[in-house]
């Protein structure tokens, strides 16, 4: 039994996972049916950003979103806008507030200098160049991508082996803010809630999402419908994950343990 065939114990009707190394898919699971990748959608987002910041259309430091707030702050949820609506909660820089609010601003910032739709750029800046044909966004620059696991592969394979901002990528998986706390949605508070620029970072958090042979650096995100896809640079690899069946308690149990098993499997002890 490979590590991936654990997904066919989970309670859910679908499940499709891959194992992806810079080279490309090592190992997959399941059918590559188009699923909701819910908040996995903000990795696309990110990096629609920062094609705009690498040609120059927008900077990371100038101001975006609330009085006081960047383009920095908003992809590192620290611009002080609440999860949804438009009220603020605390001043930029000071507390991690996970924000779909937020993205849904830097998203509305960023057309303001490029023009057309998000759904358009994203598809122009980072869809398109990385061959993620199935994937779409529909809605939301938060939450809104439907798409295939081996498009999220492919994704992995990117952020493994950067192509579109290679020079930006180092700072984007770099905590942003450092010693900030706040809420990671469904695990409690984190003291501190290391981010990047829209990358979860998973420094020592407890408790997470991934495994516990994850490498501190492991950065990625997962999404309220039942997707992940973390990154592990000292490992060298990704896994991604689409479900049919919303996060919860399962999901929770049933992650680290994919995660672990999955390491073990591809010789990272």
């Amino acid at each position: 039994m490979s590590a991936l065939e654990l997904v066919d114990r989970w309670p859910v009707d679908t499940a499709a996972v891959a194992v992806v190394d810079p080279k490309g898919v090592r190992d997959r699971h399941g059918p590559d049916t188009a699923l909701p990748w819910a908040s996995v959608t903000k990795l696309l987002t990110a990096l629609t950003v920062l094609v705009a910041v690498d040609k120059g259309d927008v900077l990371l430091d100038e101001a975006a979103g609330p009085e006081g707030a960047t383009v920095r702050h908003l992809l590192a949820h620290t611009s002080g806008v609440p999860f949804e609506g438009d009220g603020v909660l605390a001043q930029p820089g000071r507390k991690r507030i996970y924000s779909n609010r937020g993205f849904e601003l830097l998203a509305e910032f960023v057309l303001t200098r490029t023009g057309g739709t998000f759904a358009e750029l994203m598809t122009e800046s980072v869809l398109r160049p990385l061959g993620m044909g199935g994937t779409r966004l529909e809605g939301s620059p938060a939450a809104g991508a439907i798409g295939p696991v081996s498009d999220l592969a492919l994704l992995g394979q990117e952020l493994l082996d950067p192509s579109l901002v290679p020079d930006l990528m180092p700072e984007a998986v770099t905590v942003q803010y450092p010693g900030v706390t706040g809420v990671l949605p469904g695990f409690g508070r984190q003291d501190p809630n290391d981010w990047g620029l829209g990358f979860e970072i998973r420094d020592h958090k407890s408790p997470h999402w991934t495994g516990a042979r994850n490498s501190p650096r492991t950065f990625g995100h997962f999404g309220r419908s039942g997707t992940f896809l973390w990154v592990d640079p000292g490992a060298n690899l990704a896994l991604a994950c689409l479900t049919d069946r919303d996060f919860d308690t399962w999901a929770a149990e049933v992650w680290p343990v994919l995660s672990d098993a999955v390491l073990t499997e591809h010789g990272v002890r």
